[in-house]
């Protein structure tokens, strides 16, 4: 009788299980590969649903229910503007950007009633990440009837400008002004401190001299999650009509955006391309919008690129 010796069975034994080892890993090597396959698919599926949405939105862009222009923010990865994008004949604010940049907003007030006075606010530790915009908003009350009757802001020591001086009345008790000025240098340190500092001429009339409101917003970069691109909306609201920050309702387009070059560029009516502010909010006509979708960047298949323009009907004949 013949059979194996022992050493050919270990050999036998050591080349099946070296072959079904090998096997289990090609099958378990497919799966995977098919798997993030078919999570690529759905991921390019749904930033191209997300594009052809923003492509409605966007090419109807329109004048806020509160007057505000249609197009409020033009950065290269987020995008703001008013349009009615559920039909309802209100419109919305719609905010698309990538990442978790957050909003926000906040109001201090300050008084004097000497003549010619100043008042003082502060913002501190409004921050939770990092500053990407910041804006200041300035009101003020009192006797401002007269062009030599104005009031100088300064942001931590920084003169910004002046409120009133033209356009505003004495006493009139409702706040007039309304004067924007860019402190993202200032807000930059999550600390801010505020001057309004009146001329001689204004007097305690009201019977203060001077009221003054300060409205600081800004926009910030959270750590964490910066490939999804998401959505925001705000309903008009109140009378006056206005669109709270913090009712912004977020949702999320997709969690694979790549983007090193930017998402949104921006176009005036010759098709030149625009870079600057506040060019690219006044100006633009028409938009490309441009998405690298990879669920995996460490494995194949490569990126995938999607690419579409829209223009902005309401804007062209202006």
């Amino acid at each position: 009788m013949k059979g194996f010796t022992l050493l050919e069975s270990i050999i036998t034994i050591f080349i099946f299980v070296l072959t079904f080892g090998a096997a289990v890993g090609f099958v378990i090597w497919i799966y995977r590969f098919q798997s993030f396959t078919w999570e690529q698919s759905i991921a390019i599926e749904e930033a191209r649903r997300g594009i052809e949405t923003m492509v409605k939105e966007i090419r109807e862009a329109t004048y806020g229910e509160n007057g505000a222009f249609p197009i409020e923010k033009a950065d290269d990865k987020e995008f703001i503007f008013y349009s009615d994008i559920d039909g309802d004949s209100n419109v919305e604010r719609v905010r698309y950007f990538l990442g978790t940049v957050r909003e926000g907003n906040e109001i201090k007030e300050c008084e004097t009633s000497a003549r010619g006075g100043n008042c003082t606010v502060e913002f501190s530790n409004f921050l939770k990440g990092t500053l990407k915009s910041a804006e200041l908003k300035v009101w003020v009350d009192g006797d401002f009837g007269w062009r030599k009757e104005y009031a100088e802001i300064f942001a931590d020591g920084v003169k910004l400008g002046k409120v009133c001086g033209s356009g505003c009345s004495d006493c009139l008790g409702i706040w007039q002004g309304g004067v924007v000025f860019d402190v993202t240098p200032q807000a930059s340190d999550n600390f801010l401190q505020l001057v309004a500092d009146a001329t001689s001429f204004v007097d305690p009339l009201c019977p203060h001299s001077m009221k003054v409101k300060f409205e600081l917003s800004f926009s910030e970069e959270l750590s964490g999650l910066s490939h999804e691109l998401r959505k925001g909306v705000i309903e008009a609201t109140g009378s006056p009509i206005v669109y709270p920050l913090d009712q912004e309702k977020i949702t999320i387009l997709t969690s694979y955006v790549r983007n090193s070059p930017p998402i949104f560029e921006y176009f005036d009516s010759q098709g030149n391309k625009i870079e600057n502010y506040p060019a690219r909010v006044l100006d633009t006509k028409l938009m490309k919008i441009f998405l690298v979708i990879n669920v995996d960047p460490n494995r194949p298949p490569q990126n995938f690129e999607l690419e579409t323009w829209v223009k902005l009907r309401n804007l062209t004949s202006e």
